[in-house]
């Protein structure tokens, strides 16, 4: 078996953890950091907003000797308005100029003509309207709302009201630290960047419920034992899923990762870098926040329940009469016998409660933990 999948049969087992909800502060912490970063640059410098949402001209060349920063300089003095150019696989220019009307669009064409010495009619002019571009933003904003309704009506279903408020806050937090890397980067958004937000949606919230039902399947009956409070298990849950949720991200990334340094960076496709960016950015940010943000703040929402505070004084309580006493809690262990490579008090490092009762491990005879 490789090392990680060792470690990660032995962070599902509870034989080794980290303690991520003990932490919380400092996970909370960084993540307002971040996002008074990303508000900051949202605030400053905004977003660089596609044609598709605030109208203007696309126009598309033919083959041209002409250098990107050249062709932004023609495009700008023939329009008045600020341009994107991009250069195509074939040598010729994407020139992408916002806030032109139809008639001014004619007149640039053929200046553009001259000025790149290409011919008028080779030109290829695609013009969007603003009104277009309302409908475009307008549509994305209902489909993100009406998402997010689904997504706490059916996780306060499926779990509980606790768990859809984290996992809705964990969205948000993905959602605003994307759109400020964006406003920061200066991408431009364009359709495929909505596309994009919409799609990390969904790899968040998976990461998040996978942590969720093994949450909750490991909290039944909690306050019927006196071993573990809420957090503990909390814990137990995260480091359980730890490696399935990191490879599950890195396996998602590796392609979108493709997409944009080679895609978009080396052969220059635009379209690649506003859909990418998106993905690469909202991947790494949901990963981060089902495992760091998450599950700490339904912990955080549940120990402030009554029976949960109850709870922790039992465990705390008895811990401390164990601590006098010199007598050692209770230790569950597996009904499996230990194999000859397992180490005897694997079983005692235990962080949570195995699935196994601990009625079923009576009278088994094993003194000191040494084997007869």
């Amino acid at each position: 078996m490789s090392k990680l999948g060792t470690l990660g049969a032995r962070l599902h087992r509870g034989e080794i953890g980290y303690d991520f909800v003990g932490k919380r502060k400092i996970w909370y912490g960084i993540s307002i950091l971040i996002t008074i970063t990303a508000i900051l640059g949202l605030t400053v410098r905004g977003l660089n907003m596609g044609i598709e949402f605030q109208g203007g001209a696309v126009f598309t060349t033919e083959r041209t000797s002409v250098s990107v920063s050249q062709a932004e300089t023609y495009a700008e003095e023939a329009s008045g308005h600020d341009a994107i150019v991009q250069k195509l696989g074939n040598g010729g220019l994407r020139i992408q100029i916002a806030g032109i009307d139809t008639d001014k669009s004619d007149q640039i064409n053929e200046q553009l003509a001259k000025d790149l010495k290409v011919d008028a009619a080779k030109i290829n002019a695609e013009l969007v309207g603003p009104s277009w571009g309302d409908q475009i933003a307008n549509k994305a904003w209902q489909g993100l709302a009406i998402f997010m309704i689904l997504v706490v009506i059916y996780l306060a279903i499926a779990f509980e009201w606790r768990m859809a408020v984290a996992a809705l806050v964990a969205l948000i937090h993905d959602i605003t630290i994307t759109v400020g890397i964006y406003a920061l980067v200066g991408f431009e958004v364009t359709p495929g960047t909505v596309i994009g937000l919409l799609t990390i949606l969904g790899y968040s919230l998976y990461d998040t419920v996978v942590v969720f039902d093994s949450l909750k399947e490991q909290t039944k009956d909690i306050t019927k034992q006196t071993r573990w409070t809420y957090s503990e298990i909390a814990d137990r849950s995260i480091n359980g899923t730890l490696v399935r949720s990191i490879n599950t991200t890195v396996v998602a990334l590796l392609p979108v990762a493709g997409l944009l340094f080679i895609g978009g960076g080396v052969l220059g496709a635009g379209m690649l870098n506003d859909i990418s960016l998106s993905l690469f950015v909202g991947l790494a940010a949901g990963a981060y926040s089902s495992i760091f943000i998450a599950t700490p703040l339904v912990a955080d929402l549940k120990e402030r329940e009554p029976q949960m505070k109850a709870l922790k004084k039992r465990v705390l309580a008895k811990r401390a009469q164990a601590a006098a006493t010199g007598v050692p809690l209770e230790t569950e262990v597996s009904d499996e016998p230990l194999d000859d490579d397992e180490p005897e008090d694997a079983a005692a490092a235990v962080v949570g409660p195995r699935n196994q009762p601990a009625s079923r491990n009576r009278g088994r005879g094993r003194p000191s933990g040494k084997r007869r």
